[in-house]
Formats: C-alpha cells, sequence, structure tokens
C-alpha cells in the first residue's frame, strides 16, 4: 500500500511494557512516508516507571514523528471537525481505554480522537494490552468487535500460565491491520497465538 501522503493517528495509553514494541511500528509509518500525528494519555503524559520516563517516552514520539504531540481534549477535539486522519491506531490499547471506549467514555485525548474518528465513520484500529481481556474486559472487547469501523491488530494470549485472563496484540501487524481496515476489512485470524509461556 502507498501511504505518503496518508494521515495516521497514532495514540498510546498507559501498558508501559509494550511500548518498547511500539516505537518501531510507529517508524514504519514514518519510513512509509505517512504523516503520523502522536496522540498520547494522562498516563503517558505524566507517569514515569521502571520502563522509562514520561519525559523520554515522549521525546522519542517528537523525534520519530516530526509533530508534536496532542496531550489534552482541548487539543483533540479539532480531529472531528477537520476529518484530519485517514486512521487512527491505540496502541497498547489498555484494558482500561477498552472500557472506557466501549461505554462512551470521553476524558483524554485519545478517547476524544477515538471519539472523533468514528464520528467521521473512519477507521480505529485497537492493538490491545490487558490483563483482564479474558475476564470482565471481555465484555468490553466483544461490544467494540460488532462495532462499525473498529478493527483489531490480531491478539492472543500473552501468557496463559502465569495470567491466563491477559491479551496482547501482535505490535508487528499494526501496519498491516491498518492496511486491511482502509480497505473495510479486518486483518485475519484476528485471534492468534501469542504465548511467552507456552502450556506443556
Amino acid at each position: 500500500m502507498n501511504w505518503e501522503g496518508k494521515k495516521v493517528g497514532f495514540a498510546l495509553t498507559g501498558s508501559h511494557c509494550t511500548l518498547e514494541e511500539i516505537m518501531p511500528q510507529i517508524k514504519r509509518f514514518v519510513e512509509a512516508k505517512a504523516d503520523v500525528l502522536p496522540i498520547i494519555s494522562d498516563s503517558l503524559k505524566a507517569t514515569d516507571t521502571r520502563f522509562g520516563t514520561a519525559e523520554s517516552w515522549q521525546r522519542q514520539l517528537k523525534e520519530i514523528t516530526g509533530n508534536d504531540i496532542i496531550s489534552t481534549i482541548i487539543e483533540a477535539e479539532p480531529l472531528g471537525p477537520s476529518r484530519l486522519l485517514d486512521v487512527l491506531v491505540i496502541a497498547p490499547c489498555t484494558g482500561n481505554t477498552t472500557s472506557k471506549l466501549a461505554n462512551a467514555m470521553t476524558e483524554n485525548a485519545v478517547l476524544m480522537a477515538a471519539k472523533a474518528q468514528m464520528r467521521n465513520q473512519r477507521p480505529l484500529v485497537l492493538a490491545i494490552s490487558t490483563n483482564d481481556g479474558l475476564g470482565l474486559n471481555l465484555f468490553n472487547i466483544a461490544k467494540l468487535m460488532v462495532t462499525k469501523n473498529i478493527y483489531f491488530v490480531p491478539f492472543g494470549q500473552d501468557a496463559p500460565k502465569t495470567k491466563p485472563n491477559s491479551l496482547v496484540a501482535r505490535m508487528e501487524l499494526i501496519m498491516e491491520t491498518c492496511e486491511a481496515a482502509l480497505a473495510g476489512k479486518q486483518l485475519q485470524p484476528m485471534l492468534i497465538e501469542k504465548f511467552n509461556d507456552r502450556v506443556q
């Protein structure tokens, strides 16, 4: 697919342990000459963890994309009327974000961007990373699966022995999922094997 000239919103939420996997995927879009607009949740804006500081992740995002970061609801709101984005990715998409999205809650920049994209009936791609994907959040994931214009990066259990409810997307398939979504299709298979600890 020719990404030159495409506007890609890339929204990141607080699954900090997956951020190192995400940065190379953002670079893929930039290298394909897409214009990538970074969007972050409040967690990415202010939380330092053992995986890196908020400042360091934000610096990487600006360096990779060459664009300023959208980090507030006020900054994200114009994405709706402007119809700016061809596709919006939320990666990683936490259980918290999944839950709020499924229940129409808009309390940060990422959720406002998602609301704007859905308003415009344009593709929204979710790369989930949640410890309760097969627990209470399964209901929310199911709601989103049957929602028009929402697509999922293929995902599976990442640690079935130690965290049996945990689901994580194969982040390396983000671009391929976006290509399919722009054609109105869900990349298949959607449910895949993603084991760190294999069942014996």
